[in-house]
């Protein structure tokens, strides 16, 4: 059925290119109409306590998104017309500055101490704006830019929504640059590689369809999340070039064998489609590992990339043949040699030398292991962005007038009186780094008649069914004291409410750390049973799995482990990235030198010979595809201003050629040694089965009969 549909392939390439080139039309309005979402922490599970708090503040306190800006040095009058003019601005629910609310008559001097220290510090006012749509809708990423308008260079609006445009802006601006830089280097790798100076440009534009229908089809899951949309498309390039390679390969093979190119091909994507159906698997389990996570996002990048990896293996089956032979002539015009050396003298160093790269494997797992295991990991969002971003300044602004790093939101029922509400406001003033707490209760304790406040105010804190109390802190968020912190809040207000919710950008984060903190255990052990389920059943056995995904295994230990040691940190997201993807893609390397390796063998070599033309005849592909996914990936790690995108794509970068090193330099040594254990633990090993016997329904000769009866 395959070499059928190749021969319908083959047969009228021109016309196959022409639909390929129709179906980029709805890719294109696919991509253009799927939503970004620029938010991480809406990604946290439904389940967990701070996102249900936040559910509650978008509906019924309409104030999902909060944001604060800081008026520097200006007069109340300015403040106030700013205020009234913040109002207007679509979606926003309430604007709320202390003298707005009282009068700008009355002298900051006669507030309440504790209300003026809230609000007001030195030439600074404080002022808070909500928002009634979520955190990163759209409509509140509208309405951060309208307010910034508003404002002149003496104000400053900080917040997490704030963040959250920032953000937007910023992939906007990179997104067309990581593609360009990713294109060039890649070209510049296949160009290297190849013998012709045609097949890398066809093998970019293969992919770079590929690209685009993937992206384009993302548009059923209504929205990908910022992170996916700058790294897919690189990973996909990184990974699915391989398949490119393996094709052309063949093809070159089948011409030698048929000079009919059309039936070449055809029998090339038969040969192909086996074995890149067989070896893609290992990196599909690995992304869809992802989707295992509670963390919502992983299952929007395993869904995303484990899509790109079909399409990827789809469009080298389907549309790279047709694009070989409409130009084959330039193809073979414009071919040179082969820059890549032989390998074989080099595999016989090695093996020579086999003790010594066994011990320095051995020795290697420990403190690798251990640097992994230690490596430090951040949750705090800011931390993976330029520190020049007008929110990130905002903040510090924030920080340094009102003593504010993070804002925690506690949510209690209505019927907690004033009495106790008093009580707990108390306790939690006396909780480390708390700086402010703000109630309605707080408001008309102050010495603020009921009446005096207007509504809008009163809606800032009161609902039908619940009463909101806001807090500053001194901490930043995802630190071990904003850790300890929340525990004591957390405590103190279960005590008056059992049923009560805190949640704010610290709660949420710090629901984020022990979330990831599972989905990392989780995925990790994933995706190592899965891609050894998937090995153990292509070599029939269960030492040659173990053995490979150690061997990978090793060079994700060093390549994180690697940040331990340069005394750095590495963003909360890349650990449980390069796990999945580092081993989902880079075993590949060792399954092609081992299934040379039992290849070899069971075509009468020894081990050693074995070893040495397995490694051989792998390097070269080894090589181009380790320099192929560096190469999509570094230049990204190089001009990205994200350190969390930056981090993730240097590590994937730099696993690819850790992982290239150990299968070139360390496997073929392993194999070698563990050959006589592979060969007890193994289902022919190192022979091929008898093929099976067909029954034959006409007569058979009573010779042949009994032969087959004494045989059984």
């Amino acid at each position: 059925m395959i070499h059928k549909l190749a021969r319908r392939i083959t047969g009228n390439p021109k016309f196959v290119l022409f639909v390929a080139a129709l179906l980029l039309i709805p890719a294109l309005l696919g991509y253009i109409g799927t939503r970004t979402n620029y938010d991480v922490l809406s990604y946290l599970p439904e389940d967990v306590r701070s996102v249900q708090g936040e559910k509650l503040l978008e509906e019924p306190f309409q104030a999902a998104a909060t944001s604060m800006v800081v008026v520097e040095g200006m007069p109340p009058s300015y403040t106030d017309d700013l205020l009234q003019s913040v109002r207007k601005v679509p979606h926003v629910s309430n604007a709320f500055w202390l003298s707005g609310a009282l009068g700008i008559q009355v002298p900051t001097d006669m507030l309440p101490a504790k209300l003026r220290d809230s609000f007001y510090a030195g030439d600074a006012t404080l002022m808070i704006v909500q928002f009634d749509t979520a955190l990163s809708a759209d409509e509140t990423m509208d309405a951060i830019v309208e307010i910034r308008k508003l404002t002149n260079e003496k104000c400053f609006v900080a917040g997490m929504s704030a963040m959250v445009e920032d953000i937007k802006e910023l992939v906007i601006s990179e997104l067309p640059i990581y593609t360009v830089i990713a294109v060039i280097l890649m070209l510049t790798v296949l160009l290297l590689s190849f013998e012709s100076y045609v097949m890398p440009f066809l093998l970019l534009a293969n992919i770079g369809m590929a690209i685009l229908y993937n992206m384009g089809s993302n548009i059923f899951l209504g929205q990908i999340s910022y992170i996916t949309k700058a790294i897919a498309a690189i990973l996909q390039l990184g990974v699915t070039v391989d398949y490119s390679i393996f094709l052309y390969h063949r093809y070159e093979e089948e011409k030698e064998k048929n000079p009919d190119k059309r039936e070449a091909m055809a029998n090339a994507i038969t040969a192909a489609f086996t074995s890149l159906s067989g070896s893609s698997l290992t990196t599909i389990a690995g992304f869809l590992a992802l989707c295992a996570m509670r963390f919502t996002m992983g299952r929007d990048m395993g869904i995303v990339m484990a899509k790109g990896v079909v399409i990827g293996i789809v469009c080298v089956i389907v549309i790279l043949p047709c694009l070989f032979l409409v130009f084959d002539d330039a193809i073979e015009k414009y071919k040179h040699r082969s820059l890549f050396p032989d390998f074989t003298g080099f595999n016989r160093w090695l093996l020579r030398h086999r003790r010594l790269w066994i011990i320095l494997f051995l020795f290697a797992l420990v403190p690798a292991y251990y640097s992994q295991k230690n490596t430090d990991i951040y949750y705090q969002i800011s931390r993976s962005l330029p520190s020049n971003l007008p929110s990130l300044r905002s903040n510090e602004k924030l920080k340094e007038d009102f003593q504010t790093a993070t804002e925690h939101v506690v949510i209690l029922d209505r019927s907690v009186d004033n009495g106790k509400l008093g009580e707990m406001e108390d306790e939690l003033k006396a909780v480390p780094g708390i700086s402010h707490v703000v109630s309605y209760h707080s408001l008309i304790d102050s010495g603020i008649p009921d009446f005096f406040l207007p509504e809008r105010v009163r809606k800032i804190f009161l609902s039908d069914d619940y009463q909101l109390l806001m807090m500053t802190s001194d901490f930043e968020p995802a630190t071990d004291e904003t850790k300890e912190q929340l525990a004591e809040i957390q405590e103190i207000m279960h005590r008056y409410d059992p049923n009560a919710y805190l949640t704010g950008e610290a709660a949420m984060t710090e629901d984020l750390r022990e979330v990831f903190t599972r989905d990392n255990i989780t995925t990790n052990y994933l995706s190592i049973l899965s891609i050894f389920v998937i090995v153990m059943f292509v070599f029939r056995s269960f030492t040659v799995p173990a053995a490979l995904i150690l061997a990978i295994e090793l060079a994700i230990y060093i390549n994180q482990g690697l940040v331990y040691w340069m005394g750095g940190s590495i963003s909360f997201i890349a650990p449980i990235l390069i796990s999945a993807i580092q081993l989902g893609a880079t075993v590949d390397y060792a399954i092609l030198v081992t299934s040379r390796f039992q290849e070899e063998l069971r075509s009468g070599k020894n081990r050693e010979e074995a070893a040495i033309l397995a490694g051989a005849t792998s390097d070269a592909s080894i090589i181009t595809s380790s320099l192929g996914m560096f190469a999509a990936t570094v230049g990204v790690a190089v001009v990205s201003k994200m350190y969390l995108i930056k981090e993730v794509c240097m590590l994937l970068a730099r696993g690819a050629l850790i992982s290239a090193f150990i299968v070139a330099f360390m496997l073929p040594c392993i194999l070698y040694v563990l050959e006589p254990l592979f060969r007890r633990t193994s289902l022919h090993w190192d022979k091929l089965p008898a093929p099976k016997q067909k029954k034959q329904r006409n007569e058979v000769h009573p010779e042949e009969a009994a032969a087959s009866a004494a045989a059984l």
